[in-house]
């Protein structure tokens, strides 16, 4: 029985570094103990026949898991992202056929990049939230039809793919609470990906891209926040523009606007011609509140907006599918 265990002990360590682990059945240490059993007494031979057995399992276990991982060892690593010719003979650089960035991404870096020069943060958002901050902590009525499904959707769990990226509002007025006490300001933009119950369209998508920017100071106005955007657009598109606002509603500011610029010469626009690009307006004082910072003491201001409007204005694309299309037409004129 004790050279049973020596055994299985060397054998088991054997097969881990082993290369061909099933060879090792006939390794003739094995052989000897099974060929020895003839040599016992008849009244030992039923124990020791049961050890034998119960080392091959053993082995045959510790092979199988060997083999196992041999076979995941030899598997071709394949770089998807390399580039290749149509034989597969060489690789061959073909610049259309590489993979390269898509404009929605590459036009999000440049929006990221223009804020944060600016001297806002930039945090990206959720992908899955809850109601608290989708709805409560932004002023949300209880009865508020954003709250239906019709408008928006909702895990069986009941968590909500978030519909803008002000889900990241309270979050940021919360940690920059400090900075307010300290005398700093808030300055931050959430960006990411938003989910809607929308009929597609030319002008309409179930997901894109949004961008929101909130400013909290003990001074900020409306002045500071039209001044923002206007700096903004004007740097993103590259020349000097003409804005304008409208009363609207939003649930989370007071008052609330409707920011649009005439549309530029460059890029096909006529003289008043103008273009709604995103809401804004100066934080809702029960927004602040939910956050725990004092109204009276601190006010700001908060806007938020599609990157796809942003891109299709800029690159006259007609059709926001096509962003999603997967056509390679349509994705080459960006490399």
């Amino acid at each position: 029985m004790q050279n049973i265990e020596t055994v299985r002990n060397d054998l088991l360590a054997r097969i881990a570094k082993s290369d061909t682990p099933r060879e090792l059945f006939k390794v003739p240490e094995l052989k000897q103990l099974m060929t020895a059993i003839t040599s016992l007494p008849v009244e030992e031979r039923g124990a020791y026949g049961k050890s034998i057995n119960e080392l091959k399992q053993a082995l045959e276990v510790a092979i199988v898991a060997r083999e196992a991982e041999l076979d995941n060892a030899t598997v071709e690593s394949i770089d998807v992202t390399a580039p290749w010719d149509i034989n597969g003979s060489s690789l061959q650089l073909f610049p259309t056929e590489n993979g390269t960035q898509h404009p929605l991404t590459t036009e999000l870096e440049n929006v990221i990049d223009i804020f944060t020069r600016m001297g806002f943060e930039a945090i990206e958002s959720r992908q899955i939230d809850d109601d608290e901050h989708m709805f409560a902590s932004l002023n949300f009525h209880e009865n508020h039809p954003a709250r239906d499904g019709y408008d928006t959707f909702r895990t069986e769990e009941g968590f909500i793919p978030p519909a803008h990226t002000s889900t990241m509002q309270n979050r940021i007025l919360k940690v920059g609470k400090a900075k307010l006490e300290a005398g700093e300001q808030i300055a931050a933009i959430s960006y990411g990906r938003v989910f809607r119950n929308e009929d597609l369209d030319p002008t309409h998508e179930h997901t894109f891209y949004q961008c929101e920017g909130v400013f909290v100071s003990e001074t900020a106005t409306l002045g500071q926040m039209l001044g923002t955007l206007r700096s903004f657009f004007e740097t993103y598109y590259g020349q000097k523009l003409k804005i304008k606002t409208q009363p609207a509603y939003f649930p989370f500011v007071e008052p609330g606007l409707e920011f649009a610029i005439e549309k530029p010469a460059a890029l096909g626009g006529k003289s008043g011609e103008w273009l709604e690009m995103l809401g804004c307006g100066m934080i809702h004082p029960n927004v602040l509140k939910a956050a725990g910072i004092d109204p009276v003491k601190y006010r700001g201001f908060a806007w938020g907006g599609g990157i796809e409007r942003l891109v299709m204005l800029k690159y006259s694309i007609e059709d926001m599918r096509h962003f999603k299309s997967g056509k390679l037409a349509f994705l080459r004129k960006f490399v």
